[in-house]
């Protein structure tokens, strides 16, 4: 049974293939500009001189598929001043569209851009965990899409169990500040957040519209 859901990323074998991404747009019918699952392609590295004089190179490179954590202590919750922001009894973080008043006080307030405002209707969207799917016994949209089965959904401390690690990869935030319901085993070549040598090199495709 799972008393809180979450998600698990391989980084190890993820592609970049961005096909979580696409699958999340088509399940929600989204319009172009709004994005709730988002592929972040990292790398950075430079060269480094050894003690004997002679140069080698850090050089990384990896992907990571981010979406809505549904936080333990999720900060775009405490920022919403309608209440709209809730997180209901499976602990899954939800907007009541008949409360928003389309302020984008938790867009600003959460580290890892999930809540997207909807232009047409005035209104912020972000990821629901595909709730009915869970219900139905399906996993969510975006992990049934992954083709290396990169992109797991479990329960937060059975992936916890399992993997060992925590959400404590660059470019993500510390995972202190929100408490996200995510496991990430890191790529080989992973690097902490306080990392300055790294870059997103695909901001125009995940920046918030």
């Amino acid at each position: 049974m799972i008393k809180t859901p979450a998600f698990f990323i391989d980084m190890q074998i993820c592609t970049g293939c961005k096909t979580c991404m696409v699958a999340c747009k088509d399940k929600n019918d989204l319009d172009s500009g709004i994005r709730w699952r988002r592929v972040y392609e990292f790398s950075g590295g430079d060269w480094v001189v050894r003690s004997d004089g002679t140069f080698t190179q850090d050089i990384f490179a990896y992907y990571i598929s981010m979406g809505c954590n549904h936080c333990k202590d999720p900060v775009c919750v405490k920022a919403c001043p309608s209440c709209a922001m809730h997180k209901n009894a499976s602990g899954i973080v939800l907007i009541d569209s008949t409360k928003c008043v389309g302020c984008r006080y938790c867009e600003w307030a959460c580290p890892y851009s999930a809540p997207q405002f909807d232009d047409t209707n005035g209104i912020m969207t972000k990821c629901d965990f595909c709730q009915i799917q869970i219900q139905e016994g399906r996993e969510p949209c975006c992990v049934e899409a992954c083709p290396t089965h990169a992109l797991l959904f479990g329960d937060y401390d059975e992936l916890i169990a399992l993997h060992g690690e925590k959400a404590l990869i660059a470019p993500l935030p510390s995972p202190e500040m929100t408490c996200p319901n995510l496991v990430i085993l890191p790529p080989k070549q992973g690097k902490s957040p306080d990392n300055t040598n790294g870059l997103i090199q695909n901001p125009e495709e995940v920046k918030d519209e």
